[in-house]
């Protein structure tokens, strides 16, 4: 992995990622109490970051792979980004979900055309062995959602908008909290600002329970999650770092942060009704971790990536009462 790829990647993107903002608001720089500057990826192509590793890894497949199509596993994201990524090169895609998947992440990679095949994480149903089933019977090729040459160097075209972007608001050194589960996009990123913000630090945000770079940051050792699943934070649940992308955090990452599923939900509701974005749970752990753990971070300015926006009805609804004023009054008096 290297600047180079990222580059090159960001080439075969242009024109179809769509370069997102990187957005502000008072309100949330007085919780934070500092300026926040949040790079809205949930504005990207089928609402996450996810489409420019898609897009970059199966523009980069020879002819003939293409031609037999590609296989992936995801929790949603991943998997409507390779969808729709592959559509656009009329090239098939079965995409390996789990059951326990938000339904409209399952609806929305049907709606774009691939194949969905679901599993029972919870039960242990083996999703390698599944997919080493398919692949071997249609020829298809893997894509997998961060471990991948190619999807980090999608991924990291969004730390190469962040080094631009910041530069244009007069930012040179601050810390850029990122959404991770196994390291794609934050190492992507981390490669990114490397190369042209070094000034910039990037940082992994986690939720806890699955903290598995944070821990592995600290121990300097691949660390395990106890479980995979039963987080409202599935977009970024991941049995472990990478073993390509834990070595570039390994060396450019700063430390990991650790949030509470309420303070995503939290964060959530306010990207909402301060900055009109819709975030999901996972998507919003970095700007949680900006919002309620300021005392981790130093500096006048921090970045953030709301890397998703892909949330059922349910689970927004339920963090948009989180920040009703009502509901703030009830939690205080029973503080």
């Amino acid at each position: 992995m290297n600047i180079e790829m990222i580059r090159a990647a960001a080439q075969r993107l242009e024109g179809h990622a769509r370069r997102t903002p990187l957005l502000s608001s008072p309100f949330l720089d007085e919780i934070a109490g500092r300026r926040v500057w949040v790079k809205a990826e949930c504005l990207q192509q089928t609402g996450s970051f996810k489409f420019r590793g898609a897009w970059s890894a199966v523009s980069a497949l020879p002819e003939d792979a293409r031609a037999r199509g590609v296989i992936a596993f995801s929790s949603g994201n991943h998997a409507q980004g390779v969808a729709l990524a592959a559509r656009a090169h009329g090239v098939s895609a079965v995409i390996i979900m789990p059951q326990d998947a938000p339904r409209v992440k399952i609806e929305n990679t049907k709606a774009l055309g691939a194949e969905v095949v679901l599993y029972d994480r919870a039960a242990g149903e083996d999703r390698d062995a599944l997919g080493d089933t398919l692949s071997a019977q249609r020829g298809l090729t893997l894509i997998k959602p961060f471990d991948e040459p190619q999807v980090i160097a999608g991924q990291g075209t969004a730390g190469l908008e962040i080094a631009e972007q910041a530069a244009e608001q007069g930012i040179s050194k601050a810390d850029v909290i990122v959404c991770c589960g196994g390291g794609g996009f934050s190492s992507g990123i981390a490669l990114a600002l490397e190369a042209e913000a070094p000034g910039l630090r990037m940082r992994p945000a986690e939720p806890e329970g699955f903290d598995d770079v944070a821990r592995s940051l600290r121990s300097g050792r691949i660390e395990r999650n106890a479980t995979q699943s039963g987080s409202l934070c599935d977009a970024i649940i991941t049995p472990q770092p990478g073993v390509l992308t834990f070595p570039i955090l390994a060396r450019l990452a700063g430390p990991g942060i650790v949030i509470s599923e309420e303070d995503a939900l939290r964060a959530v509701a306010l990207a909402f009704n301060r900055l009109k974005v819709v975030a999901e749970p996972g998507g919003a752990v970095a700007l949680a971790a900006a919002l309620f753990h300021g005392h981790e971070i130093e500096g006048d300015d921090v970045i953030v990536t709301i890397s998703g926006g892909n949330v059922d009805n349910d689970v927004f609804a339920r963090a948009l009462a989180l920040d009703d004023p009502a509901s703030q009054q009830k939690r205080e008096s029973a503080a």
